[in-house]
């Protein structure tokens, strides 16, 4: 049976541009100028793959999507200059469901853009799209809790020597923000987080959390040491890992020279803190997300000591990548975001004086 796909967007010439490059890769199109249209071919019959525009009259984008992931879950690809401009806007869609965006970025018209650029794009990403089974959309699995690691109260030997490493994907950037502001000023170690996140938003996205928080939440930058009270953000376009020097750990941007699908990798930030740091003084903590990136470096983190939790089903909004490291061994416990939140509270509490 063909694939087929939606295309919904209000430029004709857009519908026409997408609609010819996904059935030279094999998919049949259909074609829907609003939300409202939209979820009327969604209400219809199931699809393989919908491309989405954002600023669209009556029903935009971002309310068509929240519909569809509750009619009919699917994978979304978000094509839109909106999305790059408002990084806001795109992080919500992320929020929402949408798996990764391609940008209009010589303007909101596909008449203005580079075609070599966004067939290339749409290529690999409908690739990657497709890996990615129905059933982690409709978050199935049956992973509920497991333990076999000791987590003590003197699981940290003296304050600052501590480490807390999240990694997350669609629909982490509203629990790194609630993780954030939770987080007391006084916080004894620092937190290093990998979310999914296109070049342009990771910092918007740090900033914004630093108004918000109590705690110093910074973009990472080669040689920005980790430090108490400190939560350093992934750069997008770059690995976020780790080096050590006379007076600590500091972080280190690294070229995508692995070729790793998202960049930043939460398995790179995890292999590396698996190398350069005391495994037993690090918690890390892998929340909602497509795929299975971080699953790996889970598990080499637990084999060498880390105590590591994924989030559960129950509470993730994408079950695939916790799902992934729990099957491959690689959690001391899955549990709901709420009682990951407590934990990573009560691991500064218990171990930080």
């Amino acid at each position: 049976m063909a694939k087929r796909a939606l295309v919904v967007d209000d430029s004709a010439l857009a519908r026409r541009f997408l609609a010819k490059e996904l059935q030279d890769i094999g998919f049949e199109t259909d074609f829907a100028k609003d939300g409202e249209e939209a979820i009327e071919k969604v209400k219809e019959r199931s699809y393989d793959l919908i491309t989405l525009d954002i600023e669209m009259p009556g029903m935009g984008g971002l309310e068509a999507l929240k519909r569809i992931m509750e009619i009919r879950p699917t994978r979304v690809i978000v094509v839109s200059s909106y999305a790059v401009d408002e990084g806001e806007v795109a992080m919500k869609a992320m929020e929402l469901g949408a798996l990764t965006y391609i940008s209009k970025s010589g303007g909101p018209s596909i008449k203005i853009m580079d075609h070599e650029k966004i067939k290339k794009e749409l290529r690999e990403k409908v690739s990657w799209a497709m890996e990615i089974s129905k059933v982690s959309l409709l978050k199935s699995g049956a992973a509920t809790s497991v333990g076999s690691c000791d987590y003590k109260d003197s699981f940290v030997a003296k304050e600052g020597s501590g480490y807390v490493l999240i990694g997350a994907s669609t629909g982490g950037p509203k629990l790194i923000e609630t993780i954030a502001v939770s987080l007391p000023k006084s916080y004894p170690f620092p937190v290093c987080v990998v979310q999914h996140m296109p070049t342009t938003f990771t910092g918007k996205f740090a900033s914004r959390l630093d108004s918000l928080a109590d705690i110093e939440v910074l973009e990472a930058k080669s040689g920005l040491r980790l430090e108490p009270g400190r939560m350093i953000i992934g750069k997008g376009g770059k690995h976020l890992v780790f080096r050590k020097d006379q007076d600590g750990i500091v972080a280190k941007l690294i070229p995508n020279s692995s070729g790793r699908f998202f960049v930043p990798s939460v398995d790179e930030m995890f292999f590396s803190a698996a190398e350069v740091m005391d495994p037993s003084k690090v918690l890390a903590v892998l929340l909602t997300g497509i795929g299975d990136d971080g699953a790996d470096g889970m598990v080499a983190l637990k084999r060498a000591g880390a105590y590591t939790i994924a989030e559960s089903e129950k509470s993730a909004t994408v079950y695939g990548m916790p799902k992934e490291a729990y099957l491959r061994g690689g959690t001391c416990e899955v549990l709901d975001f709420d009682q990951i939140l407590k934990k990573i509270i009560e691991f500064g509490e218990k171990n930080g004086s």
